[in-house]
């Protein structure tokens, strides 16, 4: 999976691309990651990635020359790749989109800065627009980090197990089932009974339940957005009735 990254602070990348999962999947060749200094394309020397808006108001906007030829350079190198633009007006991130994404060729991802980028960037050579939430960060940059890292760990081969990708909340609509490590109690409280049974069945239900309980107590929402089984829909049944006795 080839990332490419077009942004006017490549320093910020350093420590995040060079740790964990996605150290791992650069050391394994299963992902490329280069970083674009939008400035390097500005024609000027003061290297102006911005300027004032149009129509007065505050703060600067990216200018649409250097970040035109960044894009265009870039692209002709990965004509197939997919140009992205972290900005608030995106669909938001979610793990169906970044399922989506990982089926790309590559992702080419622009980091907005400031009080945005130039309307015609967007005209002319945006494909998707992505927005981690309703809220306001200082640039794209974390943005786009959150992207790499989110869709690397869908890169086969990238991650430790098979199964890993596959277990995390979101995977299938719901958040994950609680996890226990040694020891077998802390503090007065015992990991539950039924993970230490041996009986794998029984702990793959177990499993299920409580990641139905922790969805309808933390994000009821999510429950409308996946497909439930007739088990699924079981185990529902009962945490309904366990809250009913509680009320009484």
């Amino acid at each position: 999976m080839k990332f490419d990254i077009l942004t006017l602070f490549p320093g910020m990348f350093a420590s995040p691309f060079n740790e964990s999962i996605i150290r791992r999947g650069i050391d394994k060749l299963l992902i490329d990651i280069s970083l674009h200094n939008i400035r390097d394309y500005a024609t000027d020397r003061h290297q102006t990635a911005d300027d004032t808006p149009y129509g007065g108001g505050a703060g600067m906007v990216m200018k649409v020359e250097p970040l035109a030829a960044c894009i265009e350079a870039v692209k002709s190198q990965n004509p197939l790749s997919t140009v992205v633009l972290t900005s608030p007006q995106g669909r938001r991130f979610t793990h169906n989109v970044a399922v989506e994404l990982a089926q790309r060729e590559g992702l080419i991802i622009i980091c907005g800065r400031y009080e945005g980028i130039d309307e015609r960037i967007r005209q002319l050579y945006v494909e998707d627009d992505i927005s981690l939430g309703d809220y306001v960060l200082s640039g794209g940059e974390i943005a786009a980090m959150a992207i790499v890292d989110a869709v690397t760990r869908l890169v086969p081969g990238v991650l430790g197990s098979g199964d890993s990708a596959e277990s995390d909340s979101f995977s299938d609509g719901l958040l994950e089932y609680p996890q226990y490590t040694r020891p077998a109690e802390f503090k007065g409280i015992k990991v539950p009974n039924v993970l230490l049974s041996g009986n794998h069945e029984q702990i793959r239900k177990w499993r299920r339940l409580e990641s139905l309980r922790k969805t309808l107590t933390l994000r009821p929402d999510l429950l409308h957005e996946t497909t439930l089984t007739v088990e699924d829909r079981n185990f529902l049944a009962e945490l309904e009735r366990e809250v009913d006795t509680i009320d009484c």
